[in-house]
């Protein structure tokens, strides 16, 4: 664990959480791509208790809430986004126990305990993808559900251009890398697609669903241009990985 990094990471974060308010979150699972009311990859959650891994503004929360979670709980780096999300839980009613803290680290949670563990486009930020997926081994029930998105890796590999699709970055290159989009520094991750799977089984988790389609509306065009997720290019590249596991049961890691 890098603490240099999350210490840059939560300065930045805290920095840019008002540009993030409501911003891809469930039933979202990221640009361009699927809903969960279209893939139901979480079915029922009535009565169930949720972690959210990266909770930021609290939206995603408020959906599991709305649709019948009993016990809502989320962690985020950035005490911005946990005043945030705080704040909408508790305009709305919903009670939710929210921890400042990353992912890799664990702030005290129930071990064994949570049926279901997400995270929508936030796990490229975590430092260490082994400490991470160990903690969420630890904090789900035997059989309970890990499923998490993130942008694809193939994506921020390739530029569109007039020309069409440029590769621009080694598929095999891994690790962390500058963030240059943002006002302030940011360190983000990159893996393999691989090394998101092969860490999960590594750590007790059996994999259920791989989704790497887009959602193409038919106004997208005008929609998404000049964005980072565009249209033109999500026509050639998904934006979005998807993974849907569940813990093993009798799993050691």
């Amino acid at each position: 664990m890098n603490a240099e990094t999350l210490t840059l990471n939560k300065n930045s974060w805290d920095e840019a959480a008002p540009r993030f308010f409501g911003r891809t979150a469930l039933p979202e699972y990221g640009p361009l791509a699927p809903l969960e009311d279209e893939l139901n990859l979480m079915g029922d959650v009535t009565g169930l208790n949720v972690l959210e891994l990266g909770c930021g503004s609290g939206h995603s929360l408020q959906y599991m809430e709305r649709r019948g979670a009993r016990g809502l709980w989320g962690i985020d780096l950035s005490r911005k986004q946990i005043e945030t999300a705080s704040e909408l839980l508790a305009s709305s009613g919903a009670r939710a126990r929210l921890f400042e803290s990353p992912m890799e680290q664990d702030p005290g949670l129930p071990h064994n305990y949570f049926d279901l563990v997400y995270s929508i486009f936030a796990l490229g930020w975590t430092t260490n993808i082994d400490r991470t997926f160990a903690n969420v081994n630890a904090y789900l029930k035997e059989g309970g559900l890990f499923i998490f998105s993130w942008e694809h890796p193939f994506y921020n590999r390739a530029k569109f251009t007039d020309n069409g699709l440029i590769l621009n970055k080694s598929y095999h290159e891994e690790g962390p890398y500058d963030h240059e989009a943002w006002h302030t520094p940011a360190i983000m991750q990159q893996f393999k697609v691989s090394t998101y799977i092969n860490a999960l089984i590594k750590h007790g988790f059996v994999i259920d669903n791989v989704v790497e389609e887009v959602r193409l509306p038919e106004d997208g065009t005008e929609t998404h241009a000049n964005r980072w997720y565009s249209y033109d290019k999500a026509r050639f590249l998904p934006t979005t990985l998807i993974i849907k596991s569940h813990k093993k049961s009798n799993s050691v890691t």
